[in-house]
């Protein structure tokens, strides 16, 4: 069966002014999902390979409120200055993905049980009857195939986000790094994405020398 496109009535584009510089703001309603999510375009990547992409998941309070549990907030905006650095990438901003796509109030709720009783992110999902991670990567893919991306070098410490972009479609020709220190508020968080859900977290193994956030290729 054809993949779905985006129909053009769904799209809508404008010039985001922001203090990184300009970025084209393409809000799009996904047909799948029906989620209204938004890609923030830095340069000409239109019939470009190996194109910077980060796909970010929502999170309010780690990347509207600063949040120190999590380090959404600081990969949000690392991957921004690595687009602008690079002079051309998308950044996609996935609606939805809220707590792994389980939602906010349920997130919160997991919040008070790593609080209260010491479970980790995936333990104090599961203990309220919920999945660990059920987020969709099919509206990415179709923005990237709408904006007209041929491969992407994908920012994630995630390699499952690499298998699950590639099984819509999308060449990814590397992922790229995107780290943050460790910190006292995040590492049980982190510890528990690299132990529990395979994410690669080399800066656990010695965060003494991490001390920005960088954003190096891997091949």
């Amino acid at each position: 069966m054809r993949e779905q496109g985006i129909d053009e009535k769904d799209v809508a584009e404008a010039d985001l002014r922001t203090r990184r510089g300009v970025f084209r703001a393409v809000a799009f309603r996904d047909p799948v999902d029906g989620h209204e999510h938004m890609a923030l375009a830095r340069g000409d990547v239109r019939g470009r390979g190996d194109v910077l992409v980060r796909m970010h998941s929502e999170c309010m309070t780690g990347d509207i409120f600063a949040a120190t549990r999590c380090e959404c907030g600081d990969q949000l905006g690392a991957a921004l200055d690595a687009i602008v650095r690079e002079g051309a990438g998308v950044l996609v901003y996935l609606r939805g993905h809220e707590g792994r796509g389980i939602g906010l109030v349920a997130k919160v709720r997991t919040h008070i049980l790593q609080d209260d009783q010491g479970l980790d992110t995936v333990d104090s999902a599961t203990a309220i009857g919920l999945p660990v991670d059920v987020r969709d990567y099919g509206p990415a893919a179709r923005i990237l195939r709408h904006l007209g991306v041929r491969s992407v070098r994908l920012m994630s410490n995630n390699p499952g986000k690499v298998s699950a972009l590639e099984s819509y479609g999308v060449a990814v020709a590397a992922r790229v790094p995107l780290l943050v220190p460790v910190s006292d508020d995040n590492v049980r968080y982190l510890t528990a994405k690299r132990d529990r859900l395979g994410h690669d977290l080399p800066q656990l193994d010695a965060p003494a020398v991490l001390d920005e956030a960088p954003v190096s290729e891997v091949r």
